[in-house]
């Protein structure tokens, strides 16, 4: 990206509003996150257009502010463009205005974003195409979706990928509509997995698993809102991760010392043994995925396609809860507990294994990278 950043200007006139936001207050927040002036830009200075006709995901502004003389459409009519002088930005703004293709590009790069337009994600070392679509009263709820659901990147566990999505889309399209922060849902979040905690530890194993289900679910919403309506903050991000970090060893012990209450006790020194496994060995675990990055560059999840769906059940808070469930099912949490700690040893051995893989297969001369590329 250059040292002088083109400013950002918005063109046309549109009233609809997505994620409870203003074109000109989502576009303004986009110019702020990746750090773009936002404004009129000075007489014949280089700028990024927007037109306000459209919608589309903040990666596009971030490519196109480094791109000059690239300009992304649909249907021909411009969506966004980075214009070199006068000449460009006039033509530009009046064809963005009109709601009609250039009539003259010039040296202008159009690229259609019907044929698949795309740009390289660095980390997952793949081209990608993010979303963008006119914004109209009829497109919102799509053009919302295609927000949400392009917040989703990477590798996850099997609940997050299939079973919270449309709840979380749900939840964060109430949350925008009535003003909530996402740290107003961290934080709502937070008291039920504190809850759900003291649920687990009086052996109330059903009720502890209700208010958890929903505290997960806002653990998903949380972070969504502040993709979608681009109000990331460095604080936020500290506070949801710093929850995801310190609760589950709680959750464990907790369900640990419920098993008295609920009629099905284990001795202490089983306990504390089971919670050094869980605990103990997801940190090997993860120091293991933290080699695999520093060696290869890239997350342990992503090299091959069996890494990903081993992501999907892998021993973390998501697929332990799972566990946990099934046992309520037999009513035997004591079995549960017992599971999750051999589940805890098996996904290290896996994680260890495909680390041992990885360093053979680049010995023997085969590139590492990942099967998303």
């Amino acid at each position: 990206m250059p040292d002088t950043h083109p400013a950002i200007h918005l063109v046309g006139e549109n009233a609809t509003r997505i994620w409870g936001m203003t074109i000109d207050e989502r576009t303004r927040r986009m110019a702020k996150a990746a750090k773009l002036p936002f404004g009129d830009a000075a007489e014949g200075a280089p700028a990024v257009l927007v037109n306000r006709a459209f919608v589309f995901d903040p990666p596009w502004l971030r490519y196109h502010a480094g791109q000059p003389g690239a300009v992304l459409t649909i249907g021909g009519v411009p969506v966004i463009a980075h214009v070199r002088d006068a000449a460009e930005r006039a033509a530009v703004a009046r064809a963005m205005a009109e709601g009609r293709p250039l009539a003259d590009a010039g040296t202008l790069r159009l690229t259609a974003y019907e044929d698949g337009a795309a740009i390289v994600n660095e980390e997952l070392r793949k081209r990608e195409t993010p979303f963008a679509m006119p914004l109209t009263p009829a497109t919102v709820k799509a053009a919302e979706r295609a927000s949400y659901f392009g917040a989703y990147k990477g590798v996850t566990d099997l609940l997050t990928k299939y079973l919270w999505p449309e709840w979380a889309l749900v939840a964060t399209r109430i949350a925008a509509r009535i003003g909530m922060t996402p740290n107003m849902v961290t934080a709502l979040g937070a008291a039920l997995c504190v809850a759900a905690t003291i649920a687990f530890w009086h052996g109330h194993y059903w009720s502890g698993m209700a208010m958890g289900l929903v505290f997960m679910v806002l653990d998903t919403v949380d972070g969504k809102l502040a993709r979608c309506t681009i109000t990331s903050s460095w604080w936020g991000n500290v506070f949801d991760h710093g929850i995801d970090l310190v609760h589950p060893p709680f959750w464990w012990w907790a369900w640990g010392v419920g098993l008295t209450a609920y009629g099905r006790p284990i001795g202490a020194d089983t306990l504390w043994t089971l919670l050094a496994v869980i605990v103990g060995v997801y940190v090997l675990q993860r120091l293991v995925e933290g080699e695999f990055i520093r060696r290869f560059g890239m997350h342990i999840h992503v090299w091959r396609k069996v890494d990903s769906d081993f992501r999907l059940i892998t021993a973390r808070r998501n697929p332990n809860m799972v566990v946990l469930f099934v046992s309520m099912l037999f009513q035997r949490p004591d079995i549960g507990l017992i599971a999750v700690a051999w589940w805890t040893v098996i996904s290290f051995v896996v994680h260890l294994v495909q680390l041992g893989q990885a360093m053979l297969a680049r010995a023997r001369g085969r590139e590492i990278r990942s099967w998303l590329a």
